[in-house]
């Protein structure tokens, strides 16, 4: 008898709210590399449709610019999100202190929202006890005054890991003979190893091909050069996801792109999805190799 499907988990949805100058744009921004989508300042009477019709975690951005803004409004759309069963939602509210808003808003030299024709000071004042409610009543309470951007983005990846998609890899093979792959952050030769193209049997085939790849292991050098590619990756990638980096193109070439390079890259995949990590695997000279394939194989000239 089939087990019945198991229930979906409850979508996360975020209210970002807070101090006009306190980071709510950035936070929604680190929301919006995480995976969430994003909406800032909708009429608050448009939080439950945009709710209703979400298919992936929402963050949804609220201040004393949206429309119908009042902290009781807020509250109660809040409250009517937790009785959907369906829902995640949680109120997250920025703020910092009064001195570093005002250098703020002086640095930008913009006006503030609720102080159109009257000093800064004024609007934060009065931001502050309007929004107090909401202050009071968040489920984390974000306070910018001293966090730099980097610190900003772990500290809300922190929060939000279970919904990150993390960094995202591209493995990618390509011909040297083509040109290095726009967009590579890292890239390995293979071009040194033993070359399966002057083995008559083996030229039509690919990396992709265990003859191919039990050619290429032959080669003394092979498993030592894999290696400290490995150990390289596993270094480098835990630094990439630490300074925030959200993409990373990983390319090794050989001469045609067909022989070696492909094989190194399906090993790569193999081992870094073993890890733990997303990996995308691309041959760039796919369609080369897959013509070559269909051709019968022609004696090495001498």
């Amino acid at each position: 008898m089939s087990q019945p499907p198991e229930p979906a988990a409850p979508l996360p949805v975020v209210l970002v709210t807070g101090l006009s100058g306190a980071g709510k744009l950035s936070i929604l921004r680190l929301l919006e590399d995480l995976g969430f989508e994003t909406v800032d300042n909708p009429p608050l009477p448009a939080l439950e449709a945009l709710a209703a019709r979400a298919e992936q975690p929402l963050a949804i951005g609220v201040d004393a610019r949206s429309r119908g803004f009042s902290a009781e409004s807020v509250l109660n759309a809040l409250a009517w999100l937790r009785t959907r069963r369906h829902l995640k939602p949680a109120l997250l509210y920025a703020t910092a202190a009064d001195d570093v808003l005002l250098r703020r808003y002086s640095e930008t030299r913009r006006r503030h929202p609720l102080a159109q024709n009257a000093p800064v000071s004024e609007g934060i004042a009065l931001e502050r006890a309007l929004t107090a409610p909401l202050a009071e009543a968040a489920d984390w309470l974000v306070d910018t005054s001293a966090t730099p951007l980097p610190q900003l983005r772990a500290q809300i990846e922190s929060l939000f890991a279970t919904h990150a998609p993390g960094l995202s890899l591209t493995l990618m093979s390509f011909s040297y003979a083509n040109g290095l792959p726009p967009g590579a952050d890292l890239v390995f030769d293979a071009r040194f190893l033993k070359n399966p193209h002057y083995d008559p049997s083996l030229r039509p085939l690919s990396g992709l091909d265990a003859p191919v790849g039990n050619y290429i292991e032959q080669d003394p050098d092979f498993e030592t050069y894999l290696s400290k590619i490995k150990d390289l990756l596993d270094f480098l990638l835990p630094r990439f996801v630490q300074e925030g980096k959200k993409y990373a193109t990983i390319c090794v070439g050989c001469t045609g792109g067909q022989h070696r390079s492909v094989y190194m890259i399906e090993k790569l995949n193999t081992y870094l999805t073993q890890r733990g990590w997303r990996a995308g695997v691309t041959h760039r000279e796919a369609a080369k190799f897959a013509r070559a394939a269909a051709l019968p194989a022609q004696p090495v000239k001498e």
